[in-house]
């Protein structure tokens, strides 16, 4: 009884010293500069002047002004239309290549190559791409052959319905192939035997989706909408380098505009104060996730 109590001692102790880095490097990387930015959101402190005191007048002028609220709204629209564009395309290639692979049909290999070459992309290499593809300028790509058919150029970076379409799209075409390999991974793992059953039964190609597929991903889809809409809120270098958040504010989402007061305008303690309202969205919209998790289990 002893060495085995000693045994389990040692382990225990050997566990502490191997997790203790981790511990140290986390608080570090992460616990301490969350505090500093909640710590700053409630001060005036800013780039030009280093004296601040402590005060609530960030969040209050924050509250108070009409530019954040519209900011919410098109980060609500963006996000909303990129969840259900990355979910939905995502979901088609992904049983297409199932599909694909289960008849032994030719170019499965390529449109998965091709899917992927947005997600491996950078932010702002995806910004600049589709800038230069959007552009109105001589250079840009689209506008070219529309005016090579004798229409009028698109302003696709220089009006406000036009910017906002653009950026979903872009940030769709970025993120539908992370959405194509959790959903692509989720239809490997469902059993071939209940789709042969429910040949066997005389379901249709439909009824097998809606009542095999679709309830076999339901933890696999959880998943992707915490990740996509956690990724989506913190999206900010794809628009910079896309449309800057313009014309005006027109594009500018919540994470752009913490860049924007805090390295724009200088305001270190309105950008903390954006960046806690941030991470309280994104808190409350995981734990909301989480918690249908749990209920449907």
């Amino acid at each position: 009884m002893t060495r085995k109590r000693n045994f389990i001692s040692e382990a225990k102790s050997s566990i502490i010293w191997w997790f203790l880095p981790v511990v140290i490097l986390l608080t570090f990387f992460y616990l301490y500069p969350l505090f500093e930015v909640f710590r700053l959101s409630f001060t005036n402190t800013s780039f030009i002047e280093p004296e601040y005191s402590y005060t609530i007048r960030s969040y209050i002028r924050i509250f108070t002004s009409s530019s954040f609220y519209f900011t919410l709204k098109i980060t609500v629209i963006y996000v909303a239309a990129c969840i259900v564009g990355q979910l939905g395309i995502g979901q088609a290639i992904a049983l297409l290549l199932d599909q694909g692979e289960k008849r032994r049909l030719r170019g499965t290999v390529l449109t998965r190559t091709i899917v992927l070459m947005g997600w491996v992309m950078p932010g702002v290499v995806t910004g600049i791409i589709w800038n230069m593809f959007l552009s109105s300028s001589p250079y840009g790509f689209v506008n070219y052959i529309i005016r090579s058919l004798g229409f009028n150029p698109i302003p696709f970076l220089h009006s406000s319905i036009f910017s906002l379409v653009t950026i979903i799209i872009a940030n769709i075409w970025r993120g539908t192939a992370f959405s194509m390999i959790l959903q692509y991974a989720g239809l490997k793992q469902i059993p071939q035997q209940l789709y042969e059953a429910a040949k066997v039964d005389g379901a249709s190609s439909l009824q097998q989706y809606f009542y095999i597929t679709l309830p076999q991903l339901r933890n696999v889809i959880f998943i992707n909408l915490v990740l996509i809409t956690v990724g989506t809120f913190n999206t900010f270098e794809m628009i910079l380098s896309l449309t800057g958040g313009g014309p005006g504010i027109s594009t500018e989402v919540l994470a752009l505009r913490i860049y924007s007061a805090a390295f724009k305008s200088f305001d270190l303690s309105g950008g903390a104060g954006y960046a806690v309202i941030l991470f309280a969205i994104n808190l409350i919209m995981a734990l909301t996730y989480f918690r249908l998790i749990s209920k449907e289990d």
